[in-house]
């Protein structure tokens, strides 16, 4: 079973995908990690995002591992600052390599062909468009910012929440807009405003959801 869930910026997709992972049994995999673990490394080493060759050789010879919100690239972690605030602005610039998403859709493919609940902004669209189930979140601005900021203070940082606003309207802008795999939900995709619901009011619509398919 392949369950799909993408959505913008602090739409909640990985809380979300998390625990419909539990429910249905399945690994979870937040793609976003992916990307971000990359441009850690990229930023780590000095290379510039809009290089692509050298952005897209990284992503083709790094070999990560993701287990839960924990990430690892070439045995190295770098689960405590895969969020660092520093490669903000590199993020959606690597993200929209086309070598960049290419490797890492084939390695998304790889570790979800034996079945995976997994998040991102493609994964309906791009990485399994034949999958049975696609979920696509969708937030107001108010409500990202509010939930992005919430992320920053559980690890103890302080938040600027103006700078946030932009940040996270460009993130969404920036992904929608580009050429390659846009932010877009899967035109056979179940499309749930979350605004008004709590995790586990989302993770219930979507259990419900696969399993009545299955009945």
């Amino acid at each position: 079973m392949i369950v799909t869930i993408d959505g913008g910026v602090a739409s909640g997709k990985s809380a979300v995908g998390r625990r419909v992972a539990e429910k249905l049994g399945l690994p979870f995999i937040d793609s976003g990690l992916m990307y971000r673990a990359i441009t850690r490394l990229a930023m780590q080493r000095g290379i510039d995002p809009r290089n692509d060759a050298e952005v897209t050789g990284l992503a083709e010879s790094t070999k990560l591992r993701i287990e839960g919100e924990r990430v690892w690239a070439d045995g190295q972690e770098l689960t405590d600052e895969i969020y660092d605030t520093d490669y903000a602005d590199a993020l959606p610039i690597i993200s929209a390599i086309p070598g960049v998403r290419k490797a890492l859709v084939a390695e998304q493919r790889r570790v979800g062909r034996s079945g995976v609940v997994m998040a991102g902004r493609d994964i309906g669209t791009v990485v399994f468009p034949d999958a049975e189930h696609k979920f696509f979140l969708v937030a107001s601005l108010e409500k990202k910012v509010r939930r992005r900021a919430a992320q920053y203070e559980r690890r103890g940082e302080r938040v600027d929440e103006e700078a946030m606003r932009r940040e996270v309207e460009l993130r969404d802008r920036v992904d929608s807009e580009r050429p390659v795999a846009p932010l877009r939900p899967a035109e056979d995709a179940v499309i749930i405003d979350t605004d008004n619901l709590d995790v586990d009011q989302v993770v219930d619509r979507i259990v419900e959801h696969v399993k009545a398919a299955r009945r």
